[in-house]
């Protein structure tokens, strides 16, 4: 899954693909690199974030999803909203991609059902704004797997085929850098629960933090090597920058295994 942000302030490549055109011309670069998957946001979710207007999210979406999924491109939509979910599978995309699990808005559970989309749910404590505050992990991958299990159950209950669910630990919100490790090799306890498990660690703070690299576009040789990891420990889905080098590093990876 490709990342291509269309913001001001995300917190690796904000305001580079503010041009829709730019946005569409990344996107397919990163299809031809071996990307499945291109994942367009609209709205940055980084720890201090505040939020955007449903107006201006879809502003900056909806020519980039057209553009995209004209091109035969499989988009994912990165929005908490239903209304931009809905206006983003109404232009093409197939996937939504909440940060939320379906919860910061009551209608986007009944509309990804009505729809019959894919959907990623993702382990979340608070909210950008407050730095995802919340009470301690005792065994924060048995918390986390226990949270997506249940909303899991609860998307089957009100009408998501189980196929079209996938799982998301939330690496980067509100959790410690050990803590973040542990989810990364816990991905096959995640995935335990018989949905895929996508993980998404590129250029993340942590990894910061771990190797003292500040600029989060110097950390893709980390992310890449994250990458790889997330995959030998289950994950079936990673979220990356750097598309062609996380190819040739899964490529090598699975020659080897």
């Amino acid at each position: 899954m490709a990342i291509v942000n269309v913001t001001p302030d995300s917190f690796s490549d904000g305001g580079e693909r503010l041009d829709p055109a730019r946005a569409i011309y990344d996107g397919l670069r990163f299809v031809s690199a071996g990307a499945d998957i291109v994942d367009v946001g609209g709205e940055s979710t980084r720890p201090g974030s505040q939020p955007t207007s449903p107006d201006e999210e879809l502003r900056r979406i909806l020519p980039v999803v057209e553009g995209l999924a004209r091109q035969g491109v499989c988009v994912s939509i990165d929005t908490r909203r239903a209304a931009v979910a809905r206006a983003a599978l109404d232009a093409g995309a197939r996937i939504v991609n909440d940060v939320s699990a379906l919860r910061d808005d009551e209608e986007m559970l009944p509309l990804v059902a009505a729809r019959d989309a894919d959907v990623v749910l993702m382990h979340r404590r608070g909210l950008p704004e407050n730095t995802f505050a919340g009470p301690p992990y005792v065994d924060v991958v048995e918390e986390v797997r226990r949270f997506l299990f249940e909303r899991a159950a609860a998307c089957q209950a009100a009408g998501v085929k189980r196929e079209r669910i996938a799982l998301d630990p939330g690496i980067g919100f509100g959790k410690s850098v050990a803590q973040e490790l542990e989810l990364i090799a816990g991905a096959g306890r995640l995935g335990g629960t018989g949905y895929p498990v996508l993980v998404g660690c590129s250029r993340k703070s942590f990894i910061g933090k771990l190797t003292g690299i500040r600029e989060p576009r110097d950390r893709d040789p980390a992310s890449v090597w994250l990458a790889v990891e997330a995959t030998r420990r289950g994950a079936a889905i990673v979220r990356v920058h750097d598309v062609a080098g996380t190819q040739q590093a899964l490529a090598v990876s699975s020659a080897m295994r």
